[in-house]
């Protein structure tokens, strides 16, 4: 096992998106938000200019793809990707050409956050200055039960959000919309959940786009906050595994009866080797099926606990912490997956902890195979 690198994410420019499905009021929350003051020194990146009310705002513009906006707010629409529009914005900064400390993306009402987040680990440059910060997804609570039950795409945007802000709220009622945040926190139970009618309500921008990951003495992520493991253990402790339910033929097609959210916990040092043949048979085998995987991890190689984060196929290299978070030590590894239950995690796991040749290695990926098999029938 190569020397891991020190965590330092703290040291990169952070990264905020906002999404939510067509309609649900994103770029409502956006044009709210523009000018405030705790969004100077901010670069939004938009996907079109057009679609948000930015005029009143202009102070100049400095290319076709930038404006400089009254209060310090700079937007910029994307280029030809995300990748290549964020690569020149921090040249841009480096030139001293514009003037910036945190990002915020808007993205489009059909977009899969999954692919976006996972650009943010995959690319050498831009994981190398930037990391994500926070993620919001608005809801529509007079359409939303209906989106999650025909759009894969909803469920994903509110499956992996930090803040969840239910919107038209003034269009229900009570009860329609407390069944509405009970859905949404049987999948996401992490995650903030606030009613607006922003026809009277303003959503503080420092309180959605700031998060106390960090540890201010340290400098390093705040293993606690950072992971909310006991939040994920409670959920499941709540609603345990049900296969049976989630084949049930007189239940309504709902695609967010797929999505997982459990914490894998295991409290003796894992050796690397297994470790990374755990990571490589879920990536390669069920890769499209991981939409989140975040965690912290107890080695024989290493004293220093190993932070492992991945989305889909792709996982970022792993790096250390200066220091264990508490006296206890354990593996402690967070997933949000689509139809992948926790059971078959940990049995791959337990399985390849106890392979002994090539052979048992082999025979743990077909958990995962018969898993899948079993789903698609």
């Amino acid at each position: 096992m190569k020397p891991l690198a020190q965590e330092n994410s703290q040291n990169h420019l952070p990264i905020s998106m906002i999404t939510g499905f067509l309609g649900s009021g994103k770029t409502t929350l956006l044009n709210q938000l523009l000018h405030q003051a705790e969004m100077q020194h901010t670069l939004v990146i938009v996907n079109e200019f057009g679609e948000i009310g930015i005029d009143h705002l202009l102070v100049k513009a400095t290319t076709e793809e930038m404006m400089l906006l009254e209060g310090g707010c700079v937007c910029c629409s994307v280029r030809t990707d995300l990748v290549t529009t964020l690569e020149e914005a921090f040249h841009k900064r480096e030139r001293q050409e514009i003037e910036f400390k945190q990002i915020l993306v808007e993205t489009t009402g059909l977009a899969d956050p999954a692919p976006i987040l996972r650009t943010l680990i995959d690319d050498p440059f831009i994981s190398a200055h930037y990391r994500l910060e926070t993620l919001v997804t608005t809801v529509d609570a007079l359409y939303g039960e209906q989106q999650l039950d025909e759009y894969d795409e909803s469920v994903k945007q509110a499956a992996l959000a930090h803040h969840l802000i239910l919107t038209k709220i003034d269009l229900v009622d009570v009860a329609t919309l407390q069944a509405l945040k009970q859905r949404l926190q049987s999948f996401n139970p992490t995650a903030t959940i606030q009613e607006v009618n922003f026809q009277q309500d303003t959503l503080n921008a420092a309180k959605l786009f700031k998060t106390a990951h960090y540890n201010n003495q340290t400098e390093q992520l705040d293993v606690a906050r950072w992971l909310n493991a006991e939040t994920y253990i409670q959920h499941q402790q709540e609603t345990p595994d049900d296969p049976d339910h989630a084949h049930d033929e007189h239940q309504p097609h709902r695609h967010d009866r797929y999505i997982k959210t459990f914490c894998i916990e295991h409290s003796e040092p894992l050796h690397w080797l297994t470790l990374e043949r755990w990571i490589q048979q879920l990536t390669r085998l069920r890769g499209k099926d991981l939409l989140r995987v975040k965690g912290i991890a107890y080695t024989y190689e290493t004293d220093l606990p190993v932070i492992i984060q991945g989305v889909q196929h792709v996982f970022q290299p792993p790096t250390t912490l200066d220091a264990w978070p508490s006296d206890e030590r354990r593996s402690q590894i967070v997933f949000i997956t689509r139809n992948i239950e926790k059971t078959i995690v940990e049995r791959l796991l337990h399985t390849l902890i106890k392979s002994k040749t090539p052979i048992d290695v082999c025979q743990a990926a077909l958990i995962l195979i018969g898993q899948e098999h079993e789903f698609n029938e």
